[in-house]
């Protein structure tokens, strides 16, 4: 039976979990129905091996930034930078980005001035800011709304597990939330409800993969296949059956990353 078609819309193919096994992985998202996803530079140094897979693997597109937990110990990202990575045409976002103040809230400062530069490049360049927030839920907010106002912008909230009140500032300002495999794990109630009252519109979904798979496969390695388990879940959490939901995420996506919906209708 043909599987609803849905998008990664945000996982790490670079990483070395999956060195030498591209083509097996895409061909298992394929079989699932996950038919695109966006692999994502964390280090701008590493564009190049990102882009590369990109250009290699018509399904695959990305995006380039520097990751929060990585803004202390890389070069601070210029503006013009991204801008020149941006102009690849399968370049489809500015990120991830954000605050994480979990382990790394020593460079609190660093990261909100890093935060700040992709928001620009993310005005310049039309593209979707993708944010990471890990208990700075205060900061993220006054600073995505501060800087919205200013201007605005387009953004997913990625992997979205933080509070009501962030997913409330996120919504008001237009912005996407997207589901990882954390939403689907039995003790996940509370963040399915902030999913459930979130309107249908502006949920995405994704893997994080290699990171957090979910049920059945969790405490494996997750990989982009295992998008079809958490849109199932999903799926049941907004009282849709799984190709409705998956239909209703794939416009979604398409709205909002509109160089992968170009690339598609190429």
């Amino acid at each position: 039976m043909t599987q609803p078609l849905i998008t990664d819309s945000h996982c790490h193919l670079d990483f070395p979990d999956f060195d030498g096994e591209h083509d097996a992985l895409i061909a298992r998202a394929r079989d699932a129905g996950v038919h695109r996803m966006v692999t994502i530079c964390t280090k701008l140094r590493n564009e190049p091996q990102v882009r590369a897979l990109a250009e290699a693997h018509d399904p695959v597109f990305f995006a380039a930034g520097t990751h929060p937990m990585s803004v202390a110990s890389e070069p601070m990202v210029t503006v013009e930078q991204l801008e020149t990575v941006a102009r690849h045409p399968k370049c489809v976002g500015i990120g991830e980005t954000g605050l994480d103040y979990h382990y790394t809230a020593d460079s609190a400062t660093a990261q909100q001035d890093s935060l700040r530069v992709h928001i620009e490049a993310a005005r310049r360049t039309g593209l979707p800011l993708i944010i990471h927030a890990r208990d700075a839920d205060a900061d993220m907010a006054r600073i995505l709304t501060e800087e919205h106002r200013a201007a605005p912008y387009g953004c997913v909230m990625h992997c979205f597990s933080s509070s009501a009140d962030l997913a409330a500032a996120a919504l008001d300002l237009g912005f996407y939330l997207s589901m990882s495999g954390i939403t689907a794990f039995p003790k996940s109630g509370a963040l399915r409800d902030i999913f459930a009252a979130a309107p249908l519109d502006r949920i995405l979904v994704e893997t994080d993969s290699p990171y957090l798979a979910p049920p059945p496969r969790r405490g494996k390695r997750n990989e982009p296949a295992f998008t079809a388990h958490t849109a199932r879940r999903a799926a049941e959490t907004f009282g849709l059956d799984h190709a409705d939901f998956a239909a209703r995420t794939e416009r979604n996506f398409d709205r909002l990353f509109t160089k992968a919906a170009a690339w598609r209708a190429r």
